[in-house]
């Protein structure tokens, strides 16, 4: 087996850092150059399996917020309870870097579930009503001001080289929540995208602006969904499916007004960022080519998106390389990153023992680096492979 001949970076928490004193060399010896340390992140509970469960109960920065920065304003990042106190990510990058490693920030956006709790008017609103408590929405002027300064400062912390900013789009129906109950009915593509449009007063009036009626809108979708819960259609994939369900015109100004909104979300926070960085800061986002995707790795754009950051960091487990890389290839520019993203914890779906010929293969493709999903979750077994796949003479 030959070392893969892209560049590879691995994706950590702080915790996975501070009380394990061996973490840093651990991590280096896996022979990565960077690392894509959190420090903005959601709620979770983490098994880090060298020390400890991790419960963050709320989204939360994982370093002392700006005071002067937020003060007065009604949206506010909440510093991070016992599970990373006061400046965990600074603590936590400086053990990294005496390990000879490159830090970057690991920014998370838009997915907050304390924000939709303490503000429900922040959140995205599906076609019956529901609130998402989990899913801020992008195209509301408060919540995109607040998402903005938070990239700005989660992103540029002191000593980081650049940053990795997920999240950075829609968020929608699919999350991962405490004790979910959410698989009963298949929900394909089509269905994800269809119970993730939002239909708060902003975006009802975005989309009277493309020359929908909102409410004729959420009809049409309430309609395309009822095979869905009757267990039959509507689950294909991705963008044809929709036009075929509500009509291509009227899919066409939906995603016409979701697009624009996004768009001005991302150009923004890549801009706030940029601002308060020093020169060479390099800015990447977590995207997928499907513009109808949402979540961690929101659809977008590769041409405008390629023209706004300096990369993107691209979904690639389970061959996912073969479908999301090839559409960015050709608005790469030099210097431009494509990332692909592999998940290497066996436990969560991913096969590290597959590392070199899937890094291989998407260095075939057009990939210029590897991602490493992620360092503290992954079994010493899974980190030993992962350092064979690395390591390896070529």
């Amino acid at each position: 087996m030959t070392a893969p001949p892209l560049q590879a970076s691995a994706f950590v928490y702080p915790w996975d850092v501070l009380g394990d004193p061996a973490a840093p060399d651990r991590i280096a010896g896996l022979g990565v150059r960077r690392v894509v340390l959190a420090s903005a992140y959601h709620s979770t509970r983490a098994l880090t399996p060298r020390h400890r469960v991790v419960t963050a109960e709320y989204a939360a920065v994982l370093y002392p917020p700006d005071g002067a920065r937020w003060a007065g304003r009604a949206l506010r990042p909440h510093p991070a309870g016992d599970w990373a106190p006061g400046d965990a990510y600074g603590r936590a990058a400086r053990a990294l870097e005496a390990a000879g490693l490159e830090v970057h920030s690991w920014v998370v956006l838009a997915h907050n579930s304390r924000l939709g709790a303490e503000h429900p008017a922040t959140s995205v609103v599906n076609a019956y009503g529901d609130r998402y408590p989990w899913a801020p929405c992008i195209a509301r002027p408060e919540v995109r001001a607040y998402l903005v300064d938070l990239a700005a400062e989660a992103a540029v912390r002191p000593g980081a080289r650049g940053t990795e900013l997920e999240s950075c789009g829609w968020y929608g129906m699919a999350h991962l929540h405490a004790h979910d109950k959410t698989g009963g009915v298949g929900l394909g593509d089509t269905a994800q995208y269809l119970m993730s449009l939002c239909f708060c007063g902003v975006c009802r009036e975005g989309y009277a602006s493309e020359g929908l009626a909102p409410d004729t809108l959420a009809a049409a979708v309430r309609a395309a969904l009822e095979p869905v819960w009757a267990g039959g259609g509507g689950t294909g994939a991705g963008g044809p499916h929709a036009a075929e369900l509500l009509g291509a015109g009227t899919a066409a100004a939906a995603l016409a007004w979701r697009t624009r909104a996004a768009r001005a979300f991302q150009e923004a926070a890549v801009a706030a960022v940029r601002a308060a960085a020093e020169p060479g800061f390099r800015v990447l986002l977590h995207a997928d080519p499907v513009p109808y995707r949402t979540g961690a790795n929101p659809g977008v754009d590769p041409a405008h998106i390629l023209g706004v950051a300096d990369g993107v960091v691209l979904p690639c487990t389970g061959g996912g390389a073969e479908a999301v890389l090839p559409p960015f290839v050709p608005h790469a520019r030099p210097g431009t990153v494509l990332a692909a993203n592999f998940t290497v914890v066996t436990g969560m779906g991913g096969d590290p023992g597959r590392l070199a010929r899937d890094a291989a293969r998407a260095a075939a493709l057009g990939a210029t680096e590897l991602r490493l999903y992620h360092a503290g979750l992954a079994s010493d077994p899974d980190l030993a492979a992962v350092r064979r796949a690395l390591t390896a003479p070529s």
